[in-house]
């Protein structure tokens, strides 16, 4: 009998959110389910911490869970280098990680750190290094950047076309948008990524976006993969996900 895989969209620090989507998969396939994590656990939401702690605990306590690395999960890593704060290029400029944009702010607010109107950025990171328990140190910087499994290639942002999908390089996993969304060839898997968030999953002959909006209080989206079958967990269970193409 086929395995029924399970994902679970951008949650962005919707704690709320997280532990009704973890509820639901309990429902329709049982704790011992496997679970695709697509990243961006923290940012913008009111309670990265409590996420990360949840995901931690689960992983503790044996639940076949694959966590994804996000492009905000890597703010946060990157913040916490024990070097110094890095901060990502890939952003454009005049943003940060503390912008309202981005949501920065919320995640170390959800650790009781604050920022202030004038810190130096090392003393902040001081600050948050204190603050960040250890576990969730360590879980930052273990987040894969891709799974594959049963045809199905699952990453954060999606993949660079044209390249293997065993070469794809985690810029792309983590960044990637308009050139994976356009293009329409067959990738060798079906590609089930987040990052850009849309009204409603959409789902296509080559990929499928589960990212509908947590951050910005939107629904958090749980798809079940069972042979040929795609499915999204509601309240009142499966509901069949329909290509568009």
């Amino acid at each position: 009998m086929t395995q029924t895989l399970y994902a679970i969209g951008d949650i962005h620090g919707q704690l709320g959110m997280l532990e009704t989507a973890l509820a639901q998969i309990d429902v329709d396939g049982g704790r011992n389910a496997r679970v695709v994590f697509l990243g961006d656990y923290v940012d913008r939401g009111p309670d990265s911490k409590g996420v990360i702690d949840t995901l931690v605990r689960g992983l503790a306590d044996g639940r076949d869970w694959v966590c994804l690395k996000g492009n905000h999960d890597r703010f946060f890593e990157w913040y916490l280098d024990p070097e110094g704060p890095r901060f990502d290029p890939h952003l454009l400029v005049g943003y940060h990680w503390f912008h309202q944009a981005i949501g920065g702010t919320e995640t170390i607010a959800s650790y009781d750190v604050y920022l202030p109107d004038r810190i130096r950025k090392t003393d902040l990171a001081e600050l948050l290094h204190a603050a960040v328990p250890d576990t969730h140190k360590a879980f930052l910087r273990g987040l894969k950047t891709a799974h594959h499994q049963d045809g199905r290639f699952f990453a954060h942002a999606g993949i660079r076309p044209g390249v293997p999908l065993d070469q794809q390089a985690e810029n792309d996993l983590l960044w990637i948008r308009q050139e994976f969304h356009s293009d329409k060839r067959d990738h060798g898997a079906l590609v089930v990524h987040g990052h850009t968030p849309v009204d409603a999953p959409e789902r296509y002959a080559n990929r499928i976006n589960l990212d509908t909006g947590a951050g910005y209080g939107r629904p958090l989206t749980v798809a079940g993969f069972e042979g040929e079958d795609v499915f999204i967990l509601t309240a009142n269970g499966r509901k069949h996900l329909p290509s568009r193409s």
